[in-house]
């Protein structure tokens, strides 16, 4: 079992910036990646960004964030960031945090942070 705790959502103005945070703990030797995913209100969760835990570390953006949100890692802190810059309204939506395991591919999911853009 691995538990995600994010941190870091709010209300912003468009083109402001938000640092997201997740934390993860319990089995976080089993973690293989993590991302960030969003809804937004009648939507479908969509990817946002992704990066990988191994000594290889690879990230991939959805083509809504890229040049404007980037995805880092701390593995001491087994914590992952979210950098998002030039922040437009269509950006407001919950953030959760994903992690998956191996083996089997497990997919664990935060509670969500809302984020908010809007003047």
């Amino acid at each position: 079992q691995v538990q995600l705790v994010e941190s870091g959502g709010g209300l912003v103005q468009p083109g402001g910036s938000l640092r997201l945070s997740c934390a993860a703990s319990g089995s976080i030797f089993r973690i293989y990646r993590m991302g960030w995913y969003r809804q937004a209100p009648g939507k479908q969760r969509e990817l946002v960004a992704t990066i990988t835990m191994t000594s290889v570390r690879s990230t991939n953006y959805a083509d809504s964030g890229k040049g404007r949100f980037t995805i880092s890692r701390d593995n001491a802190k087994n914590t992952v960031y979210l950098q998002m810059n030039s922040l437009k309204p269509e950006d407001t939506a919950v953030y959760y945090c994903n992690t998956i395991t191996l083996p089997g591919g497990n997919n664990y999911w935060g509670q969500g942070t809302q984020v908010t853009v809007s003047s």
